[in-house]
């Protein structure tokens, strides 16, 4: 069935070109088929909207930890601060956040990059809620085509006074078109959402994750205690700490 409905659309494509099949199909959907193109298309623009800006905040968190750090041992809070605000991205901005208050105390730190954490998770979130609502209107958009289609077909009947496949055909059609346009393009969209879900589930693990780092960080600053090892050195956003000669 399915390799019979693939080479009927090849079929179709070569004979007519794929653009002019889906246009010929668009103008056989009816009215509804409008509503259910302007879903897709806002909802592919606010994915491309975020895609880019997401792909924008993902920076190399590990490397950037560890260039956060010899800052801090080598000239201060003020260096890596003046570094968090030359570099993009949530999880520079929630460090910058920490170390405009960590001359108040560890406490003042944690709070400040809590709360500019939320403030960045809903950068990052902006959008998602208008790519949900389409996903949800666009085959319910082709459902309503649908019932449109079928009470087009009974009508047909009851004006004719008969049943046949040429009076009931069109509606059916209509119906089939607008049912499966919204589900495509609700499929599309969804695969969409959840990309920038993911994206966003990866920003704020290294988000939270990090903040631990620069908490432990300007506590071993303020102990006097070096940040800077050769594991981190190498890449390792563990913090510094002594470790026990076991040769």
């Amino acid at each position: 069935m399915t390799s019979s409905l693939n080479i009927l659309l090849y079929q179709a494509g070569v004979e007519e070109g794929l653009f002019n099949m889906l246009v010929r199909y668009f103008n056989e959907g009816g009215t509804f088929m409008w509503p259910v193109l302007i879903c897709l298309i806002l909802g592919l623009a606010i994915f491309l909207e975020r895609l880019i800006s997401l792909n924008r905040a993902d920076i190399n968190t590990r490397q950037f930890i560890v260039d956060v750090k010899e800052a801090l041992q080598n000239g201060g809070v003020s260096a890596a601060e003046e570094l968090c605000s030359q570099t993009r991205g949530p999880v520079a901005s929630v460090f910058q956040a920490g170390l405009l208050r960590a001359d108040e105390g560890l406490d003042a730190a944690e709070k400040a990059i809590q709360s500019y954490g939320s403030i960045e998770m809903s950068f990052l979130e902006r959008g998602l809620v208008w790519l949900s609502l389409f996903i949800a209107l666009a085959p319910l958009f082709g459902f309503t085509g649908t019932v449109i289609g079928m009470i087009q077909a009974f009508d047909a009947i009851e004006q004719a006074g008969d049943i046949s496949p040429s009076l009931v055909a069109g509606g059916i059609k209509v119906a089939l078109l607008t049912t499966a346009s919204g589900l495509i393009a609700a499929i599309i969209l969804q695969v969409g959402y959840n990309y920038c879900v993911s994206k966003i589930d990866r920003l704020v693990v290294d988000m939270e994750e990090s903040s631990i780092v620069l908490i432990d960080s300007i506590a071993l600053l303020e102990q006097g205690k070096p940040l800077i090892t050769p594991e981190t050195s190498e890449g390792s956003t563990a913090p510094a700490a002594p470790s026990d000669d076991k040769e």
